[in-house]
């Protein structure tokens, strides 16, 4: 388990207890302010306890949906567009409009972490979105992919989410052209 130095401290009182148990090997430093009870956490976890109100969206989305296999070499999360800069090297944000922000977010768990991540449906819709800055190859991968689960979607749910985008109709004519 994830804890921050203020959950130390409501547990342990004082600074110089933490040391004790840090020191005694029952809690671990895993970077500044953060700590946890086993030695070995994900990488994910710590993103994901780090900046909770982010959300996984693109590249790491796809990757976590398995619709590609290729591994990013950053996390891709989303915030709202008024959120501060993330400065960390291991983050690639996305600004959001506000309104759009916590449409179709779900959470998944992997290994020791649970995220939020944006589901295939909209990540469908952001593929489509975001089509002429992705790599070709890459792209063709995702949208074969989505080919391939079309039956498993939400239909109904993609043109609502379609709706509420603005210039819907461009998304929209490319929803039917590429996918169904």
């Amino acid at each position: 388990m994830i804890f921050s130095y203020s959950d130390c401290l409501k547990k342990w009182k004082t600074d110089y207890q933490i040391k004790k148990q840090l020191s005694a090997g029952n809690i671990y430093q895993i970077e500044r302010g953060i700590y946890s009870d086993t030695p070995n956490v994900s990488t994910l976890a710590v993103v994901a306890f780090k900046y909770p109100k982010g959300i996984l969206t693109m590249d790491s989305a796809f990757y976590y949906h398995g619709l590609t296999d290729v591994i990013p070499d950053q996390f891709h999360i989303a915030t709202d567009k008024h959120a501060i800069y993330i400065n960390d090297d291991r983050i690639h944000q996305y600004y959001v409009l506000s309104n759009l922000l916590n449409e179709g977010v779900t959470t998944i768990t992997r290994r020791d972490a649970t995220i939020k991540i944006y589901d295939k449906e909209r990540m469908l819709i952001e593929l489509l979105r975001y089509k002429n800055k992705l790599p070709f190859d890459y792209y063709k991968e995702i949208i074969s992919n989505y080919r391939k689960l079309i039956y498993t979607l939400d239909i109904e749910r993609i043109q609502d989410y379609v709706a509420i985008y603005p210039r819907n109709k461009m998304i929209g004519y490319a929803l039917e052209m590429e996918v169904l």
